[in-house]
């Protein structure tokens, strides 16, 4: 990024999209000025420029729920960023894992993607729950428990799947699989790696 490109306001702003690299989530909207979009390149995590206070603000920097710079883009107009995290923790000061939790439509009139929405929608989930940690999850457990403990949550589904499988029950295969995917995207988010890479993945293979 040259970011001499970037059209900073008049007040030497630009306007910071901030996006979980995982879910997709949208976690807040910021800004930015040259000084903290260089400090943020320099440092791998995100620095903003408060409109309020007047001053350079490193997130997480006394909270300690910092966000890992994944990717920075800019738009058609060079005018707005879009910023790709992984989150350590809520990206709202409320303690929400996104400050885009209240919506003006009820949840069942927003527009239906496609019928794989659902891997969507669960990465979201998967993904407030690795930040927040809340008590009385099974994922947060997960979470908190590590990379063995889940890997062998997949490796029990999977064997689940052959047993439904070699039973010829299609609604019991369905099931277990269900659980399968579940698992497998709970440790794609604990590794941090997007269901996007995956797909690109087979996109590239059967391209």
């Amino acid at each position: 990024m040259n970011v001499e490109n970037i059209q900073f306001d008049d007040q030497g702003l630009v306007p910071a999209i901030v996006q979980d690299a995982r879910s997709k989530a949208v976690l807040t909207l910021a800004y930015m000025n040259e000084e903290s979009l260089k400090q943020t390149l320099d440092s791998g995590e995100t620095v903003f420029y408060s409109r309020s206070r007047q001053e350079l603000w490193h997130k997480g920097e006394t909270s300690g729920n910092t966000q890992k710079v994944k990717d920075i883009r800019y738009d058609c107009d060079q005018d707005a960023l879009l910023v790709q995290v992984i989150p350590e923790g809520p990206a709202c000061h409320k303690g929400d894992y996104s400050c885009f939790s209240d919506s003006l439509m009820r949840s069942d009139e927003g527009p239906k993607d496609n019928r794989y929405a659902i891997l969507d929608q669960l990465q979201n989930v998967l993904a407030e729950r690795k930040s927040t940690l809340p008590e009385d999850s099974y994922t947060s457990q997960l979470f908190q428990e590590g990379v063995d403990r889940i890997a062998k949550k997949i490796g029990e589904e999977a064997g689940e799947v052959i047993i439904a499988a070699k039973n010829d029950d299609p609604e019991e295969m369905a099931l277990e699989s269900a659980d399968l995917l579940f698992h497998l995207l709970l440790l794609l988010t604990d590794r941090q790696v997007p269901l996007d890479d995956v797909l690109a993945v087979l996109e590239k293979r059967h391209s």
